[in-house]
Formats: C-alpha cells, sequence, structure tokens
C-alpha cells in the first residue's frame, strides 16, 4: 500500500484539486452560465502563493508553515472575488457563446499580463515555491477536507433560496425574471464563488508544483475543466467531482496500457493521444448522455435501492 502512495501520491492530490477546479466551473453553470473564467482565477491565485510564498514570507530554514498557506488562501479568495465583480458584472449581461467568448478573453488578459510583468516573473515565471508538506501526497491532509466542504457547501447550497433560484434561471431566466428573480444579482453570485474556488486551489496547486508561469491557467485548461463538468454529470455536484477524478487518472490509465506487446502507433497514441480521447468523449457523452454520466435520477434510483436493501 505504501509503495503505491509512494507511486501515486502526486496524480491523488491532482485528481482532488483537479475536481475541484470541476466544481469551480460548476457554480456559474449552476446558475445557467456557461463561463470558461475558471482557469483566470485559478492562475491569479498561483501567483499570489507564489509571490507571497517567495518574496514576502521569508522563510530561510525549515518547513514552510501552513498558517502562511492559509493566508494566501484568503488573498487568494479576496483578490479573485473582487476581480470577479469587475469582471462579471458588465459580462454577465452576455448569453450563450457570446460570455464564453468573454471569459476566454479574460483569460488570454491574464495570460498576457503574466507574461510582461516584472512581479510575475515573466514567460520564465517563479520558481522554488515552498512544499510546506514536503512530498505531494502531504497536500491530501489540505486538498481533500477543501474538497469535501465545497463539496457539502454547494450541495446545501442547491437546498436553499439561493440555489433554487440558480436552477430558475438556468431553467429559463426570463421566465425567472418575471417571478421577481434578481438574475443579475444571482449570476454575479454564481460567477464570483467559482472564482473564489478556483483562487484557493491556484494557491494549493502552486506549492505543489513549487513553480508557476504562464502555462497555467490557459484556455486549454478550460476546455479540461468543461470536460470533467460535462462528461461527469452538469445537474448534480457529485458529476464534476466524479469527472475530475475520473478523467485526471485517465491518461495515467492510458499510459499504464501500453507495453511492449502493444504495436508501435498504438503505443503512441495511448500515451499523446489524450486530446483525441477527450475530444471523443465530449461528443459521446453530449449525444448519449446530455446531462453527463451523473444525473438526478440516476442518484435518486441509488437512494431507493439501498434504502430498499436497509429494509
Amino acid at each position: 500500500m505504501s509503495d503505491f502512495f509512494n507511486t501515486y501520491g502526486s496524480l491523488i492530490v491532482f485528481m482532488v484539486l483537479n475536481a475541484l477546479l470541476a466544481l469551480s466551473l460548476y457554480l456559474p453553470l449552476m446558475a445557467g452560465q456557461l463561463s470558461l473564467a475558471s482557469p483566470g482565477f485559478f492562475a491569479l491565485g498561483g501567483y499570489i502563493a507564489a509571490i507571497m510564498s517567495t518574496k514576502v514570507f521569508h522563510v530561510e530554514a525549515g518547513a514552510y508553515p501552513l498558517g502562511y498557506v492559509l493566508i494566501e488562501m484568503l488573498l487568494a479568495a479576496l483578490a479573485s472575488g473582487v476581480l470577479a465583480l469587475i469582471v462579471g458584472i458588465p459580462s454577465l449581461r452576455l448569453r450563450g457563446i457570446y460570455l464564453a467568448l468573454a471569459t476566454i478573453a479574460f483569460i488570454e488578459i491574464v495570460r498576457v499580463l503574466s507574461l510582461t510583468l516584472e512581479i510575475t516573473g515573466g514567460a520564465v515565471g517563479i520558481f522554488g515555491i515552498p512544499q510546506p508538506f514536503g512530498t505531494p501526497l502531504g497536500y491530501l491532509w489540505l486538498a481533500l477536507p477543501l474538497l469535501i466542504v465545497a463539496a457539502l457547501a454547494i450541495w446545501r447550497l442547491e437546498r436553499v433560496r439561493v440555489g433554487r433560484a440558480f436552477n430558475a434561471i438556468r431553467a429559463d431566466e426570463l421566465a425567472a425574471g418575471a417571478m421577481g428573480i434578481n438574475t443579475t444579482y444571482h449570476k454575479v453570485l454564481a460567477f464570483t464563488l467559482g472564482a473564489i474556488l478556483a483562487g484557493i486551489v491556484g494557491v494549493v496547486y502552486a506549492h505543489v508544483l513549487n513553480t508557476w508561469n504562464a502555462r497555467q491557467g490557459t484556455f486549454e485548461a478550460g476546455v479540461a475543466y468543461l470536460t470533467y463538468v460535462l462528461i461527469g454529470g452538469s445537474r448534480t455536484v457529485v458529476g464534476p467531482i466524479v469527472g475530475g477524478l475520473a478523467l485526471t487518472a485517465l491518461p495515467e490509465v492510458l499510459r499504464s496500457l501500453g507495453g511492449e506487446s502493444l504495436p508501435t502507433w498504438l503505443n503512441n497514441f495511448l500515451n499523446s493521444g489524450q486530446s483525441i480521447i477527450y475530444g471523443t468523449l465530449i461528443v459521446l457523452s453530449t449525444t448519449f448522455f446530455p446531462q453527463g454520466l451523473i444525473t438526478p435520477r440516476l442518484l435518486r434510483f441509488w437512494r431507493r435501492t439501498r434504502a430498499s436493501n436497509d429494509q
């Protein structure tokens, strides 16, 4: 068992963190908003962690205090929330593909700024970010509770008045507005909550990677997060978590399938054809499972089956 965790410790941590990033994209989708802005806020959180840990919090020797990481997470949440309000208020008046294009533009703005600003290290980025937990698997003690808290908070949010307003806007925004729901307020709220979660995850990610540059938080990453949600399920909080966990592990599974017994072309495809496989999965999922693999109906069926077995 110890050999397994030593070998796949980093993969397990990235699975949990990517599930959190999928939830950050799921939050605006709760209000019917196709936003791809999460990678931008993710990059912002990573840069806050990198700058604070290397240029502000000077730790000469010994382990990097966990309290500093928590301060960085708080700063990332505040910065992401304020920036989300600035970006969200004008852009969330758009709908559908126009909103997606606006959020893609936001990602590109963040990327260009990170390439040109001196404080971000330019194209080289920032190296030597302290690692408070030492081994990658140690971050599971921070990432897993964060995932549990975020999932429970979103699950609870879906069952209160705000969550019901989100669902009404997703079902029919005009009808929701006619019923007296402030659609702009709720869309900005969902967008801001997703941004805060993405910024916090960026802090943890930066410490795990030990380096941060403009290659983190790109448009391609946004497509990957959207894939997690679409395939896992966009109608329940369980779906993005399952999608993030499974699809993060998928490349490693494909690499493990390779071997000398397989033809060279098949080995090369399994090792480098993840983009093709992801694209194929999106096409198949949206065609045959438009709500994803994990749907509210499936969860209700599972609960009924479990209740009948208990009796």
